[in-house]
């Protein structure tokens, strides 16, 4: 038996499938080495050397792992193709004792019986340059975090955090809203005029007023003195351009681009976007059969397409659409400048899984992104679509006007993907009737209207990860989790599908900026993005990396740390009245959390406790009132019956609501990354479950995700100190 090694339990399923009874596959759930949870982990006098430990949440799982190597011939590390994924294969060697140099590290691009035996067949050893690239990456992050958050907590308040690229993209956000609270609007007048032939047709058109570039009608009184110029005159046709235009289909999608398009075509979030396409790159559960992979490696920033791909995808279009939608020769496309281009674009492994055929049997989001990432590809190897354009000079006494207009010929690619809106803002899809030079025209209506200048937009989801890659901060691994925790510190908070920042995120970038300009500094970390990527593919020494970051570093802190400065943040006004003295009660934050307070203390030292909304995970096994989700005084997660005290039932996990098929006991849920075991606390019995992480009515954000589940039973002491809580509580609310 062999030994294979993956990151995440959702593709091992068919890894197993397409290798064979000859292998034994196992996830690592992730990093199962990594820099101690406290500490700086980081030896900073010596080389930036960094201390390695065993994760306590994944002793159990090296454990078994240690346990199927000892019957293993050999192991495999089949981690994820990026830096990311081979660091992890590098821990995995160091805990196993096998040498990173010997060749069994595996890759493919996507989960296909071919792509995965392939890649069986040719293992290679580590890649030295993507560790040390990942060990550069995560060794910066902890400095940053670990000496700039207390420095923070110090100067505004407790339980804040700073990131290396975190707080430069919340800076992007305040930046963008300060643009827009400063901008003074412009008046400025548009004019369009509806036209028809003066030779008795009734076919009219539109023509729009074209003084030239950056010249504009900034008034009323202008507005009106060129309407009155105009009344009443002919106008005639100076120039007429008649021709064939094409227009070409997109790219492929990157990580990036595939978020964008989700959000603004599906409404999709990124968190939504990212678990989805997770899901499909992992296989989807056809109507109940096994797992199917559905698309290629989807954390990429290449437009690249494999031949053998381009190959499939022409033959594929001639057998469906016909010869005149096939390229005379494979389309590729340019990648932006300081892509990595380490992997394809997304694309679908086999479009023989055509989206129409999968629609009634996998979920409703998991179609609607697989058919968006399928119609980009298929549209991306199609012929270009061809237009019958009219570009049309008019003049009227002096002021010159300007229509255009196209007619489709052949639909080409937009017979599966159309790149643009049904009607742009540059009216390309306007219908013109048949115009020649010299042709007069009269004027049936005229609009003149009132605009003003616009200030920047908000940023969306979409539209930062966006703006993110074209500064060149973050890789496409990065931008979900990054964007997700600017809301989870509520630094940020959403208006629509806007992301506007909190005052508490204005005094975060106000005081980095005054005290760490470099960090808080787009081009500073674009530049250390392009060092990164230098020790990935020239081999740069990552130890030099840190050092020639971490001396100027090392000067903003202790500056920082010196200094006096302080900000608060004012108090949250709440609608609860105080009941001693009549004023507005406050939301303050403290030891275990929010609370509201007077704001008139001294004079008023009234507290309350803060009512959050219930979070209901569960029904009570006892009494089947709702079991909600509580913290403990140490700020641990569990979960208790909201009928306390008439019922006592708490656990550090949560109820299933089903009976265990052995014996009849009670089961409960214990949450990880990627998936849910429902087990029995008296039996052997267990199951596990994949976790749908866009289903928040099922799992809410307090649930821990990440693998750190204890056992179902408390200890007494636990038992003690959270009905200790709770009766303070009760307390406190009576």
């Amino acid at each position: 038996m062999k030994l294979v090694l993956i990151e995440g339990p959702g593709k091992r399923e068919s890894v197993q499938h397409y290798l064979g009874s000859g292998y034994k596959v196992m996830p690592t759930f992730g990093h199962c080495r990594d820099l101690p949870e406290k500490g700086l982990g980081v030896d900073v006098k010596n080389n930036f050397e960094p201390e390695y430990v065993i994760s306590p949440d994944h002793k159990k799982t090296v454990d078994a792992i240690k346990k199927e190597m000892q019957k293993a011939e050999d192991v495999y590390f089949a981690s994820d193709p990026d830096r990311e994924g081979e660091a992890i294969a590098w821990h995995m060697c160091y805990i196993l004792g096998i040498d990173p140099k010997k060749a069994n590290r595996i890759t493919y691009n996507e989960i296909s019986e071919s792509a995965v035996n392939e890649a069986i067949k040719n293992p290679r050893p580590i890649d030295d340059n993507l560790v040390n690239a990942q060990q550069a990456r995560r060794i910066l992050d902890r400095l940053v975090g670990y000496k700039i958050s207390p420095i923070l907590c110090k100067k505004i308040q407790n339980k804040l955090s700073a990131g290396r690229v975190q707080s430069v993209t919340l800076r992007l956000v305040v930046d963008r809203e300060r643009e827009i609270q400063n901008f003074k609007p412009e008046e400025y007048w548009t004019l369009q005029v509806i036209l028809n032939k003066t030779d008795g047709s009734k076919e009219t058109f539109k023509a729009t007023l074209n003084l030239g570039k950056d010249k504009t009608v900034k008034s009323k009184e202008e507005m009106d003195k060129i309407v009155e110029a105009i009344s009443g005159e002919e106008f005639v046709a100076t120039n007429v351009k008649k021709s064939v235009t094409k227009s070409q289909p997109s790219a492929p999608f990157t990580t990036s681009t595939l978020q964008q398009e989700a959000l603004n075509r599906l409404g999709m979030s990124l968190k939504t976007t990212s678990s989805v396409a997770q899901t499909l790159y992992e296989g989807v559960e056809i109507a109940g059969g096994r797992k199917t992979p559905l698309v290629t490696y989807i954390r990429t920033d290449s437009v690249r397409v494999a031949p053998e791909a381009q190959a499939k995808a022409k033959e594929f279009i001639e057998q469906n659409f016909g010869k005149d939608y096939v390229v005379s020769k494979p389309r590729s496309f340019k990648n932006k400048k300081d892509a990595q281009d380490a992997h394809e674009a997304i694309r679908p492994i086999s479009l023989d899984r055509r989206p129409e055929d999968l629609k009634d049997k996998i979920k409703r989001d998991e179609y609607r992104l697989y058919k968006l990432i399928y119609d980009r590809f298929l549209a991306s190897q199609m012929s270009e679509a061809t237009y019958n354009s009219l570009s049309v000079d008019i003049e009227c006494n002096g002021y010159k006007f300007k229509t255009t207009g196209r007619t489709l010929l052949f639909e080409g690619y937009t017979a599966v993907y159309n790149n643009q809106s049904a009607d742009d803002e540059n009216g390309e899809s306007a219908k013109l009737p048949n115009i020649e030079k010299g042709d007069k025209f009269v004027a049936k209506e005229t609009k003149p209207e009132q605009k003003w200048t616009k200030p920047p937009a908000r940023y969306t989801e979409a539209s930062l990860v966006k703006a993110m890659e074209e500064k060149g901060i973050g890789r496409p691994s990065t931008y979900t989790q990054l964007v997700s925790t600017l809301f989870t510190r509520e630094y940020v908070k959403r208006e629509g599908k806007s992301i506007v920042p909190t005052e508490l995120g204005n005094m975060v970038v106000d005081m980095l900026i005054k005290f760490f300009p470099d960090i808080m500094n787009v081009g500073f970390t674009a530049d250390m993005e392009n060092k990164l990527d230098d020790i990935e593919y020239e081999g740069k020494d990552w130890h030099k990396v840190i050092s020639e970051f971490y001396d100027d570093f090392e000067k903003d802190v202790i500056a920082a740390s010196k200094d006096n400065t302080k900000l608060k943040v004012p108090d949250e006004v709440s609608d609860v009245v105080c009941d001693k003295c009549g004023a507005k009660m406050v939301i303050r934050s403290g030891k275990f959390g929010k609370f509201l307070a007077c704001p008139n203390y001294p004079t008023c030292k009234n507290t309350k406790p803060l009512e959050e909304p219930k979070k209901v995970v569960a029904k009570c096994p006892i009494c089947g009132k709702n079991v909600i989700a509580r913290k403990s005084k140490k700020g641990k997660t569990f979960y208790g019956c909201e009928g306390y005290p008439e019922c006592s039932f708490v656990s550090w996990n949560i109820p299933a609501n089903e009976k265990c098929p052995k014996c009849g006991e009670e089961l409960f849920v214990k949450p990880y990354k990627y998936m849910k075991i429902i087990s029995c606390p008296k039996c052997d019995y267990s199951r596990r479950e994949k976790i749908e992480k866009n289903n928040e009515a099922t799992l809410n954000d307090d649930v821990d995700f990440s693998r750190n589940a204890t056992n179902n039973t408390m200890s007494t002491q636990d038992e003690i100190d959270i009905l200790n809580r709770l009766d303070e509580e009760n307390e406190q609310k009576s």
